[in-house]
């Protein structure tokens, strides 16, 4: 349905992002990236069930051979970061894929029952993200991206 089989990353969802950082640094045996912010929301225009938000949260990315693992720690405004964090604890939020016209395969996976729970725009406008809500097929959330 999506027309991609590879994983871009895994993200996880933490309480503390320094903290869970210096553990996989420490397993992987390198530095600590640097925790990054979303940036400029007049950019990320994120919406959350439909609706303008200003949620936002500090993420870190470890680059490994052939994906990223992706560590979010939420802010206390309501997203689907925080959903599942305040819901199921940390761990697991998402594995994503890179897709080819995002908004295609979000109306079509939307027609099958997936609804888009949450998207935006990353970097500086560079690309876009969405959250779709396979939990009850897939036992879990699908994110896509587009870069531009």
């Amino acid at each position: 349905m999506i027309g991609s089989k590879a994983i871009c990353h895994i993200g996880l969802v933490v309480h503390d992002i320094e903290k869970t950082g210096q553990a996989f640094a420490d397993f992987f045996g390198v530095e600590k990236p640097d925790a990054i912010g979303a940036g400029d929301p007049a950019i990320t225009q994120l919406k959350y069930m439909g609706q303008d938000s200003t949620a936002n949260r500090k993420m870190m990315f470890f680059q490994l051979e052939n994906f990223q693992i992706e560590l979010i720690e939420p802010d206390a405004q309501p997203s689907v970061w925080r959903d599942v964090l305040d819901e199921k604890g940390e761990g697991i939020h998402h594995i994503a894929f890179e897709v080819k016209g995002i908004k295609d395969h979000m109306k079509r996976l939307e027609a099958k029952g997936y609804p888009t729970t949450q998207c935006g725009n990353y970097g500086n406008g560079s690309g876009m993200y969405a959250y779709l809500d396979t939990t009850n097929d897939l036992k879990m959330i699908v994110e896509l991206l587009e870069s531009f």
